[in-house]
C-alpha cells in the first residue's frame, strides 16, 4: 500500500529532474496563491477580522477534515485514493500569520527571504539585509512584522528538518503526515486563541455567518491544506535545505509579483537585494543538479548483480 522514498532507484536521470521540477513548480504555484489569499483574510479592509490565530486554526481544521474524508474514501475506493507532528508546524503557521498581519502590502513577502539565514547561506543573508535596509526607508516597514518573520523562518527551518525525520515513521506517506500535523495543530491552537484574546473579536464579528466570509474562509482552508501537502511533498523528494532555498526563490518571485500587483515603486538597491537572492538560488540549483548527476552515475556504475554480491559480502 505504501511506497517508499527510495522507490525511484531505477528511474532515469531525466525522470528525476522532471519529478523534482514538477513538485517544486506545484509548490510555487500553490504557495503564491496561498500568500495572496491569506493576505486578504488577515489584513484586508473587506474582512477586517483581528483574529489571525482563528483564521489559521480554521485552515488546520479544514485540512484535517479533508484528510479524514480522504481516508474514508481510501477505504471504499482504494484504487482511487491512497491514504494510509508537531510543535514546529505550530510555530511556522503562527509566526508567519503574525508576520503577515503586521506587514503592509508586499513587505511580508520580502521577509520570507530570511529563511536560509538559519541554514548558513551568506548570499541570502546579504540579500535579505539589503532588502530590510531598503524597506526601513519606506512606510511598508514594520519592526514587529520583521521579528515575527525571522522567528517564523526559524520555525520553518526546524519544521523542514522534523518533517524529513518524521516521514520515515509514517512509511513516507505525505497524506498521513499532513493529517497528523493538522489534527494536532487544530487542538493546540485552541488555547492559543484564548490566550491571545481573540474570542471577543470572533464572537462580535458581524459577518461571521455571512456566505461571503464562510466562502473565503473555506477557500483559505483549501489553500492551507494544499500548501501543507505540497510542502511535505517537496521536502520528501528533495531535502529540508532545498525546500528552504526553493521557498526563498519563490518569495523573491512573489515579492516582484506583489510589487506589480500593488503598483509599488522600489529603489535600485531593493531590486538588487532580490537579484542577489535569485542568483544565489540559481547557483544552489546548479550545485544540486551536479550532485544528482554524480549520484545517478555512481548508482548506475554497479549492475544489480554487483550490488547483490556486495550486499552478500557485507
Amino acid at each position: 500500500m505504501y511506497q517508499k522514498l527510495d522507490e525511484s532507484k531505477s528511474t532515469s536521470l531525466l525522470g528525476k529532474y522532471i519529478k523534482v521540477f514538477l513538485v517544486v513548480t506545484l509548490y510555487w504555484i500553490i504557495s503564491i496563491l496561498t500568500v495572496f489569499v491569506n493576505k486578504h483574510l488577515l489584513s484586508s479592509d473587506t474582512v477586517s477580522l483581528e483574529a489571525p490565530l482563528f483564521v489559521t486554526w480554521f485552515q488546520c481544521v479544514v485540512s484535517a477534515v479533508i484528510c479524514f474524508i480522504a481516508s474514508l474514501l481510501g477505504r471504499h475506493f482504494p484504487s482511487l485514493v491512497n491514504f494510509p507532528e508537531d510543535d514546529a508546524f505550530i510555530g511556522v503557521v503562527y509566526l508567519n500569520s503574525r508576520c503577515e498581519q503586521f506587514m503592509f502590502k508586499i513587505c511580508w513577502c520580502g521577509f520570507l527571504l530570511c529563511w536560509p539565514f538559519f541554514n548558513h547561506r551568506f548570499q541570502y543573508v546579504a540579500g535579505f539585509m539589503l532588502g530590510v535596509n531598503q524597506e526601513s526607508q519606506t512606510l511598508t516597514f514594520s519592526l514587529q512584522g520583521t521579528i515575527f518573520g525571522i522567528l517564523g523562518s526559524l520555525a520553518l527551518a526546524l519544521y523542514s528538518i522534523q518533517t524529513k525525520k518524521s516521514l520515515q515513521y509514517v512509511n513516507q506517506e505525505v497524506w498521513l503526515l499532513s493529517y497528523y500535523n493538522n489534527l494536532y495543530s487544530s487542538l493546540l491552537f485552541l488555547p492559543l486563541i484564548i490566550l491571545n484574546g481573540e474570542l471577543e473579536a470572533i464572537i462580535t464579528y458581524k459577518s461571521l455567518y455571512e456566505f461571503w466570509f464562510i466562502f473565503i474562509m473555506l477557500a483559505g482552508g483549501l489553500c492551507g491544506f494544499a500548501i501543507g501537502f505540497v510542502t511535505t511533498l517537496q521536502i520528501k523528494v528533495t531535502s529540508p535545505l532545498t525546500h528552504t532555498i526553493s521557498g526563498t526563490a519563490k518569495a523573491c518571485a512573489q515579492t516582484v509579483l506583489a510589487t506589480h500587483w500593488y503598483q509599488d515603486k522600489k529603489s535600485f538597491l531593493w531590486w538588487t537585494s532580490n537579484a542577489i537572492v535569485l542568483l544565489a538560488s540559481a547557483a544552489y540549483t546548479k550545485v544540486k543538479q551536479l550532485e544528482m548527476q554524480r549520484q545517478h552515475r555512481s548508482s548506475a556504475a554497479f549492475s544489480p548483480l554487483d550490488k547483490r554480491v556486495i550486499q552478500a559480502k557485507r
